[in-house]
């Protein structure tokens, strides 16, 4: 049985008097432990295809599903519960809080979702390679490090469903490639399923399928 899945996903946004749609029809299903890529060129809606299936964005039409729940018409508190307790995200900017060190950036990620599986922070930290530096300050780190900071707070809550929107669109090739290594570990060691949008065809090695989107809609691979 998938672990998520869509039926007939429609998503469309106002803009001023016209209505934009920008996924038509989208059927898919993620079993657990798959690893999915999703690609199309710039404008395909992969990114908004993400953020539907996360729970991030409602859809306009069809259902999403968790454990064949259709938690896209559950309210937003339940949907972020959902959020807190079973995905986790990984984005191209960091969004750390500046002012507090790498230890307490993951802490309070553990701490907001009251998560009682979550992992011991010091163990994420050492999962990433990042224990001997848990005390700096976000500013005082590269982007690579700070991408690594960014996926142990998506990590410590245990996610199920790991989302990572263009991880390593900041990075140079070493960094990116370390990160990417990250997430195939984590994905073979805990079984996570993982969806990754990049547009960085090397990103896509480890990917067991591939999911092609042209003009919102999902197409056969060519």
């Amino acid at each position: 049985m998938s672990i998520l899945s869509c039926k007939n996903i429609g998503k469309s946004y106002q803009v001023g008097k016209d209505q934009i749609q920008v996924l038509k029809d989208i059927s898919l299903f993620i079993e657990k432990g798959e690893y999915i890529g999703i690609v199309g060129p710039s404008g395909s809606g992969k990114t908004t295809l993400l953020y539907v299936l996360s729970g991030l964005e409602t859809p306009s039409s069809g259902q999403v599903l968790y454990n064949n729940q259709n938690f896209s018409s559950w309210k937003e508190t339940q949907r972020i519960d959902l959020r807190k307790e079973d995905f986790g995200f990984i984005f191209q900017f960091y969004n750390l809080i500046q002012n507090i060190t790498v230890y307490e950036n993951i802490e309070l990620a553990r701490v907001i979702s009251q998560n009682k599986k979550a992992y011991d922070t010091s163990h994420v930290l050492k999962w990433v390679g990042l224990e001997a530096i848990s005390h700096y300050y976000p500013h005082q780190l590269s982007g690579g490090m700070q991408q690594r900071v960014a996926i142990a707070r998506a990590l410590v809550n245990k996610p199920k469903v790991l989302f990572a929107d263009e991880p390593t669109g900041n990075l140079d090739s070493v960094n990116g490639k370390e990160i990417m290594q990250l997430l195939k570990r984590f994905n073979e060691e805990e079984q996570v399923s993982i969806i990754l949008v990049t547009h960085n065809a090397d990103n896509l090695s480890d990917c067991h399928r591939l999911i092609h989107l042209r003009d919102g809609q999902v197409i056969p691979h060519e």
